[in-house]
């Protein structure tokens, strides 16, 4: 079974789940998160951004997913590092296992970015702009944001940082891209978004 590290700590990748890689580590080494923290971790695969905010201190960490197995490898990481009792688990897609009532301090998102013209791949492909994903989640997120709450999250330079940034000013966030990291034919950018007040 694959392993990887974070933060020196080993995490356990099951087959079939999103392997963490340079996009789920940039995320991870920019979320900020406070002690007892009510953490969302949508689309949580092996459960890598989880548990990053667990080992802030995070109080509650909500993880959900559209693949089971990835729900699965998610709870046998955070219960293999003593962590189990701070998190829920819940199957769904973006916020439709929700509670309108829900209310997070972070937000972590790492959606599926990859320019496609067909959705292959459910951890990957973002359609024809990369964008399809994540638009949603930038339409829907804020409902579930505490006033004083942050949402992070990644997206590639090819998926228009403009774009973003825009959609998130008009919902009256404060957009910035607190880091960049430069691969061979794209930058990841990881957004940190805000309520103005």
């Amino acid at each position: 079974m694959p392993s990887v590290f974070l933060k020196k700590t080993k995490l356990f990748v099951l087959p079939k789940v999103y392997e963490p890689s340079d996009d789920s580590f940039l995320l991870a080494e920019n979320v900020k998160v406070k002690e007892k923290a009510n953490v969302l971790d949508l689309g949580t695969g092996s459960g890598i951004q989880g548990i990053n905010a667990a080992m802030q201190g995070a109080g509650k960490i909500v993880s959900t997913d559209i693949n089971e197995v990835a729900l699965l490898n998610a709870r046998k990481n955070a219960e293999a590092l003593g962590f189990g009792k701070i998190f829920e688990f819940r199957k769904g897609n973006l916020f439709d296992c929700l509670k309108k009532e829900e209310g997070f301090d972070v937000i972590v998102f790492n959606p599926p970015y990859v320019i496609s013209e067909e959705k292959k791949y459910a951890d990957l492909d973002g359609g024809i702009n990369g964008r399809e994903v994540l638009d949603e989640f930038l339409k829907g997120f804020a409902e579930y944001l505490e006033k004083e709450g942050k949402c992070f999250f990644l997206q590639s330079s090819l998926n228009g940082e403009e774009e973003s940034a825009k959609l998130l000013e008009e919902q009256g966030f404060e957009a910035k891209v607190v880091a960049r990291k430069k691969l061979f034919f794209e930058k990841l950018l990881v957004f940190r978004a805000l309520r103005e007040l």
